[in-house]
């Protein structure tokens, strides 16, 4: 099976979003390859680390409360 990666990393930025605490933090317990493809694409800090958490730059943070949205959030 083929694996749309950024399928993959929407997903996951969207999620990041559910976690979100300290104004910009979010848990990070996903695929390592994914947070890094989030970090080069400017989304998050760099996630490598002993921090339990990776910072949004101000970009990610919009975006995956936008793609939280999209993914999640029921229609009325």
């Amino acid at each position: 099976m083929e694996i749309d990666e950024e399928k993959v990393d929407e997903a996951i930025l969207a999620l990041l979003h559910l976690t979100l605490h300290d104004e910009g933090r979010a848990w990070k317990s996903f695929d390592w390859e994914a947070m890094n493809r989030l970090h080069e694409k400017g989304l998050i800090q760099n996630p490598v680390g002993k921090a339990k958490s990776v910072v949004f730059t101000e970009k990610g943070l919009e975006e995956s409360e936008r793609l939280f949205q999209q993914l999640f959030a029921k229609r009325s």
